[in-house]
């Protein structure tokens, strides 16, 4: 290297020139300390040092500057390894700043960098492919936890899941994708729009799942703290007033819970909980409603009745208290009570059908008595419904026959007025059982359509995924449905079609998706 740079040179040149005179002698002195120091720069060494700076010119020049010499020293010397850090580090940051900008989200930005010099978006391409890697993957992981959610927990983790992958999503540059589709070809990289978008979908209908589910869950907490409340209000009230209050409250609890969505999983679940929950009430409520029809047929017979249609009054209310008490099961607490109290109603009816045939002819009294035989079978054949429709014309057989015993009555029987209103009451049953029968069957030969449209799609359905005509399935599946909504509740066929419906509406959701 130079024992003297040009910037040490400059520096010492500049300051003699100030310091020489204009006369012969001056520029003389200045000429030989320029020679010096040409000579200077001229050899190859290590850097000429302060001192030996100073004796070149002090000699002719005593009154140089003495600060001239010093920076003209630093000057001098080799840059240290400081400053090829600070001149590296300042080189870094630079290029980082450009590379930075270069890589910014906008297209005026990134569509000519990326048609001409693709590398220098390296780390948008790599922060792409993280956010497409991570947004596919958790997609997948909120589909599964939401679609086959096992409890309300699921659907929370689904949840936050669905909004991480929202995060990613939204960091990937779509707007990229339609300047410049090849872009997503760089490097590897097989993102499209379309799959952006599918994404997209998938997690704008997970999120509206689980609004619905949300509320469903919040419907079904709901129902079943008030049931609680109303069940635990009937077991601590002290008269017939609060128990009967209670007895709504719960109806009222189980009837929420009977409007919480099929499809959702509290609906589900609700399902699953409801059997148990009526049956508790049924015992319940039979209970009570046995004690006050009985309570009503005592007071009924306080008032000494005088004639037969009085003690036919009595009579019925024995026995609506005897088949509300009949109800109640082997296995509810309260089951010897219901056979202590169902063995003493029977015994007042008994009592009471005895005191009536004594206003009764025998031959009004023997077919008052077969019709209301007929009537108590097919009201004990009509309890816990649903039916098929055999059992169904088997019921409307017995109130024919009942009927067809008190049209016999003639009006110059003494019972012919308690016939005619026994008439009118059992021809109304009959009315119901005749519209329950009908429903049955229309539910029956509803679900016997679909099972065979479903069988007919499944036959005609392509075994590769590829070949499956999309729109010719979804409008066979939109048939399917309309036919199974057709099987109203109340009927045997509903469950099973129920559980038809979710499944062919589960199906449809995926090909809409597609």
């Amino acid at each position: 290297m130079q024992r003297l740079n040009n910037r040490a040179f400059e520096i010492l040149h500049q300051e003699l020139n100030k310091c020489s005179t204009n006369d012969s002698l001056g520029q003389a002195e200045l000429e030989i300390v320029l020679n010096r120091l040409e000579q200077m720069r001229s050899q190859t060494g290590s850097a000429a040092s302060l001192q030996e700076l100073r004796e070149e010119i002090v000699d002719l020049f005593p009154h140089f500057s003495e600060n001239t010499l010093q920076e003209a020293a630093r000057a001098n010397q080799a840059p240290g390894l400081w400053s090829t850090i600070k001149w590296t580090a300042i080189l870094v940051t630079s290029a980082t700043g450009v590379i930075w900008v270069l890589n910014l989200p906008y297209p005026m930005i990134r569509w000519p960098v990326a048609k001409t010099a693709p590398i220098i978006l390296l780390p948008s391409y790599m922060s792409m492919n993280y956010h497409y890697r991570q947004a596919i993957a958790i997609v997948e992981q909120a589909d599964q936890l939401v679609n086959q959610a096992t409890s309300a927990a699921d659907f929370g983790l689904g949840s936050n899941k669905a909004k991480q992958a929202q995060k990613h999503l939204d960091a990937l540059p779509v707007w990229f994708l339609g300047y410049w589709p090849k872009y997503t070809f760089w490097l590897g990289w097989k993102f499209t729009l379309d799959e952006y978008k599918h994404a997209r979908t998938t997690i704008g209908r997970m999120e509206a799942q689980l609004f619905q589910e949300n509320n469903a869950q919040t419907q079904l907490t709901q129902a079943e703290q008030a049931l609680k409340k109303a069940k635990k209000q009937y077991q601590q009230a002290q008269t017939t007033t609060q128990r009967e209050q209670a007895i709504i409250s719960w109806q009222s609890s189980i009837d929420e819970l009977e409007q919480v969505p099929q499809a959702t999983l509290a609906g589900k679940t609700a399902t699953i909980k409801l059997p148990a929950y009526k049956r508790d009430f049924q015992q319940v409520a039979s209970l009570a409603a046995a004690k006050e029809f009985a309570s009503q047929a005592r007071k009924a017979t306080q008032a000494k009745p005088q004639t037969a249609i009085q003690w036919q009054q009595i009579a019925n209310l024995w026995q609506h208290a005897i088949n509300q008490v009949q109800q109640i099961p082997l296995q509810d607490p309260s089951y010897l009570e219901a056979q202590r109290l169902l063995a003493q109603y029977q015994s007042n009816l008994e009592t009471v059908l005895a005191k009536q045939r004594i206003f009764l002819n025998p031959r009004t009294a023997n077919l008052i008595a077969a019709a209301k035989s007929f009537a108590w079978e097919a009201a004990k054949a009509a309890q816990n419904p649903p039916h098929p429709t055999a059992k169904w014309k088997q019921i409307e057989d017995f109130w024919k026959q009942a009927i067809e015993k008190l049209e016999r009555v003639s009006p110059e029987d003494s019972g012919y007025t308690q016939a005619q209103k026994l008439l009118a009451s059992y021809k109304a049953n009959l009315g119901q059982i005749k519209l329950r029968y009908q429903a049955e069957a229309d539910a029956t030969k509803a679900l016997e359509q679909a099972q065979k449209q479903i069988e007919g799609l499944l036959t005609s359905t392509p075994t590769e995924a590829n070949s499956v005509n999309r729109n010719l399935t979804i409008s066979k599946l939109h048939n399917i449905i309309n036919q199974l909504e057709k099987v109203k509740n109340g009927t045997s066929a509903y469950p099973q079609a129920q559980q038809l419906l979710l499944a062919a509406d589960k199906k449809l959701k995926q090909l809409q998706a597609q």
